[in-house]
């Protein structure tokens, strides 16, 4: 019996090609990406989300880091209907201690310290491994029917009057109404929208692990000005802690380049001996820290969040709270634009969102800027005056509770979901 062939008509070959549509694309599927998608999704289920990522997939599952989610983030989180997951790992920061020194001094003095609730119950932070966190932003978007594609990043995009067409690395075409940049701080997607930034390096580098000690933290979290930089004990579930050690970025690459015996003999000069030995826990990198802001948040049909739009230093723990307050702006923009009947890329939507958030991220790209100058140096003036000044604050209830707002990241024109409402 002879075999037939059947050629396929023009008709069928440009169905074949045609791009895939989608309402938001949204690429990378970070924590900030993953969470602007379900915010979303959440509020306008009628609208189809997908997440473009170009780690493979499953990547996050081996990410060994850990992050400070404030109370805000965490009332967000929980309207989203993630926390629940999320909680019976994560560890409450009960209190809050920070100390000036030298690595060599024999005693350092406790200058200024916070209580660890906000409301009665709600502790102003928690500390929760990254992949505890990614674990459940990954659940509640496939249980929402958002579409992720891991493996695979934007190689580039084209903006028309109404709509975006973006082509991945592997040729695949994908049209959207609107396009969010959540890539990172090196954001490709920034840089192909032909956004500019302002940008410094401050000289040093991040140190990230996690250790084991003996004995327990009680969920108290330590921060120790030292001259190189701020070193952080940020408590985890069980007797471990989550570091962030800055130090100047030739010693960091030195320190991380050593075997563990010699790194932790550097590590226990600084983190002392009140919680009994420590060890280290999986692999410790280095991370350049700096200061990136871009210029601009949006473009026609295009929008940034998070490490894209804004790097700050770890100064003060609130990188990532940032890009959560990027998100819940973000979503809530988007849905009460779709509750209208108007179109959700349109300038001047994503004109509201910029407007919404160029100023708290300026004023904390500010802030944590003249921290991370005015504590990291020996300079006995500096020292002499911020020693001052920490101890004032420690002594005005009212400064205190201030602080401890900002922290949790309470602000006046908090968007919806970080009010713990929904949008």
């Amino acid at each position: 019996m002879a075999k037939s062939s059947r050629k396929s008509s023009p008709a069928a070959a440009e169905a074949a090609s045609a791009p895939v549509k989608t309402d938001v694309l949204i690429a990378g599927a970070g924590y900030v990406g993953m969470t602007t998608a379900v915010a979303i999704k959440t509020g306008a289920p009628q609208l189809d989300v997908t997440i473009i990522d170009a780690a493979l997939a499953g990547q996050w599952k081996k990410d060994p880091r850990a992050s400070a989610i404030a109370a805000a983030a965490t009332r967000m989180l929980e309207q989203l209907g993630c926390w629940q997951a999320i909680k019976p790992d994560a560890q409450p920061i009960n209190d809050m201690v920070i100390t000036d020194s030298r690595v060599s001094d024999p005693v350092r003095p406790v200058f200024l310290t916070f209580a660890g609730e906000v409301n009665p119950g709600e502790p102003f932070a928690h500390m929760v491994e990254n992949k505890v966190l990614n674990a459940s932003l990954h659940a509640k978007a496939t249980e929402l029917g958002i579409n992720v594609i891991e493996g695979c990043g934007v190689d580039g995009f084209t903006t028309e009057s109404n709509a975006v067409t973006v082509t991945l690395a592997d040729g695949r075409i994908l049209e959207t109404r609107l396009l969010v940049g959540a890539d990172g701080v090196r954001s490709r997607m920034r840089d192909q929208a032909g956004i500019k930034t302002v940008h410094w390096s401050y000289g040093q580098s991040g140190i990230v692990c996690n250790v084991s000690h003996e004995r327990p933290h009680e969920g108290r979290a330590i921060e120790h000005f030292l001259p190189a930089g701020p070193f952080a004990i940020l408590p985890l579930k069980g007797n471990r802690s989550s570091l962030v050690w800055a130090e100047r970025t030739e010693d960091a690459n030195r320190l991380v380049a050593q075997d563990d015996f010699v790194f932790e003999a550097e590590l226990e000069q600084r983190f002392g001996h009140h919680l009994g030995e420590i060890r280290v826990e999986g692999n410790k990198r280095a991370f350049p820290l700096g200061l990136t802001l871009a210029r601009e948040f949006v473009k026609p049909r295009f929008a940034l969040v998070g490490d894209a739009a804004h790097g700050i230093h770890p100064i003060a723990g609130q990188g990532l709270n940032l890009g959560f307050r990027d998100a819940a702006t973000l979503a809530q923009v988007i849905v009460d634009t779709e509750r209208l009947g108007l179109d959700i890329g349109s300038f001047a939507a994503l004109e509201k969102y910029q407007t919404w958030r160029r100023f708290d991220t300026v004023q904390m790209g500010v802030s944590t800027d003249v921290l991370t100058r005015l504590f990291s140096n020996d300079n006995l003036a500096l020292r002499t005056v911020r020693d001052i000044g920490l101890g004032l604050v420690d002594r005005l209830p009212v400064m205190k509770n201030y602080f401890i707002k900002q922290a949790a990241g309470f602000g006046k024109e908090n968007p919806r979901l970080l009010q713990g409402e929904a949008i």
